[in-house]
């Protein structure tokens, strides 16, 4: 991988682990998504009709269905994931989201699509699935039980919605032609609108919490869409296959804030749990 890909990766992986280190900081559920998912729709969307503009793109009928799967399965995996770390600590609920994703796919790739993975690959699930369970042991109260599973159940329900819209983007950007940063900005706007309902039954706590949080909002609102065009732009420059675990490096630095931040307990289980679903998915990748 040359310098700049490199570069392009670890800033997103920083840029990454820092919006769900706001987003840690915040407990509440739906209306915090539908506050930084509007932030994102209002940064992206005038950006799209720009590089539409300038493009020539002539805009297709079927980008809009795709854009409408993706952002439901983003309003899931954001609105999971705000739930876990509402009841779980950031150095469970983060490792496990972003390393049983991959791990998912790849399970999903070889039910559905017939592939069939190598030797490396099945190590590589081998040891995203021990990491998990290095992450996931050990307690010393049965508060701190019930807190750690609550983590892994909710982390692990995140990896599901970040397979799901993984697979489904892939699709949209590869077979359906939709270009990444309409595509994105789109599902932005959809993801928005659809949460809008929600957060007008609920003025009161959408107020509060513009009011209180409205740095974490910004922060996850704009840094989000940050880390994800780092990404397209490195996978321009270097093969998904380098770029794809070195992004996931962010999991041992949620880890880490997690430890150093947060003071979070048993922080050096769950650091060595996460460079090991970290060498999982390396080893995935490489399959």
């Amino acid at each position: 991988m040359n310098g700049t890909a490199l570069g392009f990766v670890l800033t997103a992986a920083v840029v990454h682990a820092g919006w769900n280190l706001a987003a840690k900081r915040v407990d509440a559920g739906a209306p915090f998504v539908f506050l930084y998912y509007t932030v994102s729709a209002v940064v992206c969307a005038p950006l799209a009709v720009l590089a539409l503009v300038v493009g020539g793109t002539r805009p297709q009928w079927t980008w809009l269905p795709a854009a409408l799967l993706t952002a439901i399965f983003h309003i899931a995996y954001g609105v999971v994931l705000q739930r876990g770390y509402r009841v779980g600590d950031l150095s469970v609920v983060y490792p496990l989201a972003r390393g049983s994703g991959p791990l998912l796919s790849v399970l999903a790739a070889v039910i559905l699509l017939g592939e069939r993975p190598g030797w490396l690959g099945l190590a590589g699930a081998f040891l995203v699935v021990a990491g998990v369970l290095v992450i996931g042991l050990g307690s010393r109260s049965a508060a701190d039980a019930r807190a750690r599973r609550a983590g892994v159940l909710y982390g692990l329900l995140t990896g599901v919605t970040i397979a799901a819209y993984t697979l489904w983007d892939d699709h949209a950007v590869t077979a359906l032609a939709v270009p990444p940063l309409i595509y994105f900005a789109s599902g932005a706007v959809l993801q928005s609108v659809l949460l809008a309902p929600t957060a007008l039954r609920s003025r009161g706590e959408t107020g509060v919490l513009w009011r209180a949080h409205r740095r974490e909002v910004v922060l996850v609102g704009v840094l989000s869409p940050v880390a994800y065009v780092l990404v397209l732009y490195a996978m321009r420059l270097a093969p998904v296959s380098l770029v794809a675990p070195a992004r996931e490096v962010s999991i041992v630095l949620g880890g880490l804030a997690g430890w150093l931040v947060l003071r979070e307990p048993h922080p050096a289980r769950r650091l060595i749990g996460s460079v090991v679903v970290l060498a999982g998915i390396a080893a995935i990748a490489a399959s």
